[in-house]
């Protein structure tokens, strides 16, 4: 090789390593941390294909602060030290944010990591008690089951008129969460607890506890489970001729739930956090652009993803820099309104422990469709 060719050569290598240099500078990485396979591939899916579809939407704006948005997804495979390795391989990749887990236990084993490391977390779970250990760097798409179980238990009083219920729960931290914030409520209530039924994540068969919740003789049934578990156990309870009030929360009520259950999901009844199907003009304009993406109707978690990204991107303008202590500082107590953002698509708050307050809905399956039926106030003003 002559000199000249090699000269050459070296100056191509040299700016090539300065154009990547320039392009990493021009980008603000934000790892997805995900169930995209095991017991939460529905949930993570459709965590990950709605922050995918507002990374696209901002990039394609101009990104956040002129940075475009690198959007890295690793899977966890519902399984909480793979979430731990994912965390922290984010951390130590020097992400911006992490962004998921969904599923509560996941979250549960890695925000210590986040917390340590000084990065924000925003995750799609549920479980009280993930937001009750002092840990600042946490912040929910999804509402508190301490804050959504009142709302179920005013339906089974005020609408379903049931004085005993039969619980049936998931044993994992999601299903223990929402198994000891809703008996408490039911209870102050006034509603025994005719029938208190724990199940396992992934269990195939539902039969016997289909059984089990049919000799309880309670009005109602509030069912907690998964998704792909919830349809599972409805086909179940339908099988044993069961004719009484099906209640549950957001994923009993969800568009895979309905899908696998078929018939059997018909009548379900329930509260639902979020819904495509919401009378909320933002709701259904996302709904329509992500099934154009994606090919399939979002559930929740598809909207708390995408949310959750604007979230991101309100709270960083609003501190003008990416500056991680800056951006916990903001987005503890943070308001967002659609009319500002409207991707954040419902008006939404904050609070100093990182759970987010909005508008909720109560919903029932008719016709193989999510139909809402009312529309609930957020737990306080603002």
């Amino acid at each position: 090789m002559t000199l000249t060719k090699r000269s050459l050569m070296l100056a191509t290598v040299a700016l090539a390593a300065s154009l990547g240099a320039a392009a990493a500078q021009d980008a603000v990485k934000i790892v997805g941390v995900v169930e995209l396979s095991g017991a939460g591939a529905t949930a993570g899916t459709n965590y990950k294909n709605g922050a995918q579809l507002a990374v696209d939407e901002i990039n394609a704006a101009g990104g956040i602060l002129g940075k475009k948005i690198e959007f890295v997804v690793y899977d966890t495979q519902t399984n909480p030290g793979n979430t731990r390795a994912a965390v922290q391989r984010g951390v130590d990749e020097g992400a911006f944010a992490i962004f998921g887990p969904v599923f509560s236990g996941p979250i549960g084993a890695s925000m210590q990591i986040a917390q340590k490391a000084g990065v924000p977390q925003i995750v799609g779970g549920e479980a009280a008690g993930l937001t009750k250990q002092g840990v600042t760097t946490l912040f929910r798409t999804s509402l508190n089951q301490a804050d959504a179980m009142p709302k179920l238990a005013n339906y089974f009083k005020d609408a379903v008129k049931a004085s005993s219920v039969a619980v049936v729960w998931v044993n994992n931290d999601f299903g223990k969460g929402g198994r000891d914030a809703i008996i408490p409520e039911l209870q102050k209530r006034g509603i025994k607890i005719a029938a208190d039924i724990a199940t396992e994540s992934g269990q195939a068969d539902f039969a016997a506890d289909a059984i089990k919740v049919k000799n309880a003789n309670a009005d109602a049934v509030f069912v907690y489970l998964n998704e792909e578990e919830s349809a599972r156990f409805l086909r179940a309870i339908k099988q044993q001729g069961y004719d009484k009030p099906i209640v549950g929360e957001t994923t009993l009520l969800g568009a895979k739930v309905i899908e696998l259950a078929g018939a059997a999901a018909e009548g379900a009844k329930g509260h639902v956090g979020l819904s495509v199907d919401a009378p909320v003009a933002g709701f259904a304009e996302f709904g329509k652009k992500f099934q154009a993406k994606f090919n399939y109707k979002s559930d929740h978690n598809g909207i708390k993803g995408y949310s959750g990204m604007y979230m991101l991107k309100s709270v960083v303008e609003k501190t003008g820099k990416f500056d991680k202590e800056a951006f916990l500082k903001a987005a503890h107590g943070a308001v967002i309104k659609v009319k500002d953002v409207p991707g954040i698509l419902i008006d939404s708050k904050w609070d100093d422990n990182g759970d987010v307050d909005r508008e909720s809905f109560l919903a029932e399956v008719k016709g193989g469709k999510q139909v809402i039926t009312g529309t609930l106030p957020p737990v306080n003003k603002f």
